[in-house]
Protein backbone atom coordinates (compact mmCIF):
# COMPACT_ATOMS: atom_id res chain seq x y z
CA UNK A 1 0.00 0.00 0.00
CA UNK A 2 1.30 3.25 -1.21
CA UNK A 3 2.00 6.04 1.60
CA UNK A 4 0.34 9.30 0.75
CA UNK A 5 2.24 11.97 0.23
CA UNK A 6 1.38 15.83 1.67
CA UNK A 7 0.89 18.34 -0.38
CA UNK A 8 3.41 21.25 -0.18
CA UNK A 9 0.92 23.47 1.73
CA UNK A 10 0.02 20.66 4.48
CA UNK A 11 3.75 20.78 4.98
CA UNK A 12 3.71 23.75 5.61
CA UNK A 13 0.70 24.05 8.11
CA UNK A 14 2.20 20.97 10.32
CA UNK A 15 5.32 23.28 10.85
CA UNK A 16 3.10 26.02 11.41
CA UNK A 17 1.37 24.42 14.43
CA UNK A 18 4.33 22.51 15.53
CA UNK A 19 6.03 26.21 15.91
CA UNK A 20 2.49 27.78 17.43
CA UNK A 21 3.02 24.89 20.10
CA UNK A 22 6.53 25.49 20.69
CA UNK A 23 6.04 28.96 21.23
CA UNK A 24 3.19 28.70 23.73
CA UNK A 25 6.02 27.24 26.09
CA UNK A 26 7.82 30.15 25.99
CA UNK A 27 5.67 32.02 28.93
CA UNK A 28 7.31 28.52 30.77
CA UNK A 29 5.77 26.17 33.14
CA UNK A 30 4.72 26.09 36.66
CA UNK A 31 5.65 23.08 38.15
CA UNK A 32 2.92 21.31 40.31
CA UNK A 33 4.02 18.23 43.33
CA UNK A 34 7.44 18.74 42.01
CA UNK A 35 6.48 16.31 38.86
CA UNK A 36 4.52 17.66 35.65
CA UNK A 37 4.90 20.88 34.68
CA UNK A 38 1.73 22.80 33.62
CA UNK A 39 2.06 25.04 30.35
CA UNK A 40 -0.09 26.74 27.56
CA UNK A 41 1.38 24.18 24.95
CA UNK A 42 -1.82 21.79 25.43
CA UNK A 43 -3.61 24.75 23.81
CA UNK A 44 -1.92 23.91 20.95
CA UNK A 45 -2.34 20.24 20.84
CA UNK A 46 -5.67 21.20 20.68
CA UNK A 47 -6.10 23.97 17.93
CA UNK A 48 -3.59 21.71 16.10
CA UNK A 49 -6.42 18.61 15.99
CA UNK A 50 -9.50 21.21 15.14
CA UNK A 51 -8.03 23.13 12.39
CA UNK A 52 -5.21 20.70 10.70
CA UNK A 53 -7.71 17.55 11.35
CA UNK A 54 -6.72 14.17 13.16
CA UNK A 55 -4.07 12.89 11.00
CA UNK A 56 -2.06 16.53 10.46
CA UNK A 57 -2.74 17.70 14.04
CA UNK A 58 -1.10 14.71 15.25
CA UNK A 59 1.71 14.72 12.65
CA UNK A 60 2.67 18.34 13.60
CA UNK A 61 2.64 17.90 17.36
CA UNK A 62 4.81 14.33 16.57
CA UNK A 63 7.46 16.69 14.65
CA UNK A 64 7.93 19.07 17.63
CA UNK A 65 8.28 15.99 20.31
CA UNK A 66 10.87 14.27 17.72
CA UNK A 67 12.62 18.12 17.57
CA UNK A 68 12.48 17.64 21.38
CA UNK A 69 13.96 14.44 21.04
CA UNK A 70 16.93 15.44 19.07
CA UNK A 71 17.98 17.85 21.69
CA UNK A 72 16.13 21.12 21.11
CA UNK A 73 14.57 22.98 24.14
CA UNK A 74 11.04 23.15 22.96
CA UNK A 75 9.03 22.65 25.52
CA UNK A 76 8.06 25.18 28.40
CA UNK A 77 10.95 26.34 30.12
CA UNK A 78 13.55 25.56 27.57
CA UNK A 79 13.46 21.78 28.06
CA UNK A 80 14.30 19.25 25.65
CA UNK A 81 16.59 15.93 25.25
CA UNK A 82 15.54 12.34 25.68
CA UNK A 83 15.27 13.20 28.94
CA UNK A 84 11.68 14.40 28.78
CA UNK A 85 10.57 11.08 27.82
CA UNK A 86 11.67 9.46 30.75
CA UNK A 87 10.19 11.83 33.17
CA UNK A 88 6.55 11.96 34.72
CA UNK A 89 5.42 13.90 32.29
CA UNK A 90 6.44 11.47 29.42
CA UNK A 91 3.06 10.21 29.12
CA UNK A 92 1.24 13.54 28.80
CA UNK A 93 3.96 14.77 25.74
CA UNK A 94 2.75 10.94 24.23
CA UNK A 95 -1.09 12.03 25.17
CA UNK A 96 -0.49 15.00 22.50
CA UNK A 97 -0.65 13.18 20.03
CA UNK A 98 -3.38 10.77 20.88
CA UNK A 99 -5.16 14.29 22.07
CA UNK A 100 -4.88 16.25 18.31
CA UNK A 101 -6.04 13.16 16.65
CA UNK A 102 -8.86 12.61 19.11
CA UNK A 103 -9.50 16.51 18.92
CA UNK A 104 -9.25 16.35 14.86
CA UNK A 105 -11.96 13.17 14.48
CA UNK A 106 -14.36 14.78 16.90
CA UNK A 107 -14.29 18.03 15.34
CA UNK A 108 -14.32 16.56 11.92
CA UNK A 109 -17.54 14.49 12.67
CA UNK A 110 -19.43 16.81 14.02
CA UNK A 111 -22.41 18.01 11.33
CA UNK A 112 -23.07 21.19 12.50
CA UNK A 113 -20.17 22.95 14.56
CA UNK A 114 -21.49 24.36 17.85
CA UNK A 115 -19.60 25.83 20.69
CA UNK A 116 -20.69 23.12 22.81
CA UNK A 117 -19.89 20.19 20.45
CA UNK A 118 -16.60 21.63 19.67
CA UNK A 119 -15.89 22.55 23.63
CA UNK A 120 -17.00 18.76 24.20
CA UNK A 121 -14.51 17.60 21.56
CA UNK A 122 -11.99 19.68 22.84
CA UNK A 123 -12.15 18.32 26.63
CA UNK A 124 -12.32 14.89 25.42
CA UNK A 125 -9.25 14.76 23.01
CA UNK A 126 -7.46 17.64 24.72
CA UNK A 127 -8.17 16.89 28.62
CA UNK A 128 -9.57 12.98 28.72
CA UNK A 129 -7.08 11.75 25.80
CA UNK A 130 -4.26 13.08 27.00
CA UNK A 131 -5.06 12.56 30.90
CA UNK A 132 -5.56 8.77 30.03
CA UNK A 133 -1.93 8.53 28.61
CA UNK A 134 -0.38 10.91 31.01
CA UNK A 135 -1.75 9.66 34.20
CA UNK A 136 -1.01 5.84 34.02
CA UNK A 137 2.84 6.99 32.88
CA UNK A 138 2.78 8.96 35.68
CA UNK A 139 2.09 7.14 38.39
CA UNK A 140 4.69 4.47 37.16
CA UNK A 141 7.58 6.02 36.71
CA UNK A 142 6.76 8.26 40.44
CA UNK A 143 5.34 4.78 42.24
CA UNK A 144 2.42 6.27 43.11
CA UNK A 145 -0.82 4.32 43.37
CA UNK A 146 -3.05 5.39 39.89
CA UNK A 147 -5.74 6.68 42.63
CA UNK A 148 -3.42 9.12 43.99
CA UNK A 149 -1.53 9.95 40.84
CA UNK A 150 -5.45 10.95 39.42
CA UNK A 151 -6.59 12.82 42.40
CA UNK A 152 -3.37 14.89 42.08
CA UNK A 153 -4.06 15.44 38.50
CA UNK A 154 -7.10 17.14 39.09
CA UNK A 155 -5.52 19.83 40.16
CA UNK A 156 -4.37 20.86 36.24
CA UNK A 157 -8.25 20.67 35.21
CA UNK A 158 -8.92 23.71 35.58
CA UNK A 159 -6.70 25.54 33.71
CA UNK A 160 -6.88 22.88 30.95
CA UNK A 161 -10.74 23.55 30.68
CA UNK A 162 -9.86 27.47 30.38
CA UNK A 163 -7.41 26.09 27.80
CA UNK A 164 -10.06 24.02 26.25
CA UNK A 165 -12.74 27.11 26.14
CA UNK A 166 -10.09 29.18 24.24
CA UNK A 167 -9.53 26.65 22.06
CA UNK A 168 -13.07 26.86 21.07
CA UNK A 169 -13.55 30.42 21.06
CA UNK A 170 -10.53 30.34 18.65
CA UNK A 171 -11.68 27.44 16.56
CA UNK A 172 -14.90 29.47 15.79
CA UNK A 173 -14.13 32.09 14.96
CA UNK A 174 -11.63 31.30 12.56
CA UNK A 175 -13.97 28.60 11.21
CA UNK A 176 -16.62 31.56 10.85
CA UNK A 177 -13.62 34.17 9.35
CA UNK A 178 -11.86 31.85 7.28
CA UNK A 179 -13.31 28.85 6.54
CA UNK A 180 -10.46 27.63 4.16
CA UNK A 181 -8.02 26.92 6.86
CA UNK A 182 -10.11 23.93 7.98
CA UNK A 183 -9.30 22.28 4.45
CA UNK A 184 -8.32 18.93 4.14
CA UNK A 185 -6.11 17.27 1.32
CA UNK A 186 -7.37 14.31 -0.42
CA UNK A 187 -4.29 11.77 -0.92
CA UNK A 188 -3.74 11.32 -4.43
CA UNK A 189 -6.78 8.55 -6.11
CA UNK A 190 -9.02 9.35 -3.23
CA UNK A 191 -10.97 11.95 -5.16
CA UNK A 192 -10.85 15.62 -5.30
CA UNK A 193 -9.53 17.81 -2.84
CA UNK A 194 -12.21 19.25 -0.29
CA UNK A 195 -12.60 23.12 -0.29
CA UNK A 196 -15.41 22.98 2.49
CA UNK A 197 -14.55 23.08 6.10
CA UNK A 198 -14.77 19.60 7.57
Amino acid sequence: MAVPRLATNDLARVAVFAALTAVLGLPGAVNLFGAVPVTAQSLGVMLAGAILGPWLGALSISVLLVLVALGMPLLAGGRGGMGVFVGPSAGYLLGWILGAMVVGLLVRALGRRTWASVLVAMVLGGIVAVYAVGIPVQSAVTRLPLSATLLQSLVFLPGDLLKAALATAVTMRLARAYPRAFRTTVPAGAGRQSGHPE
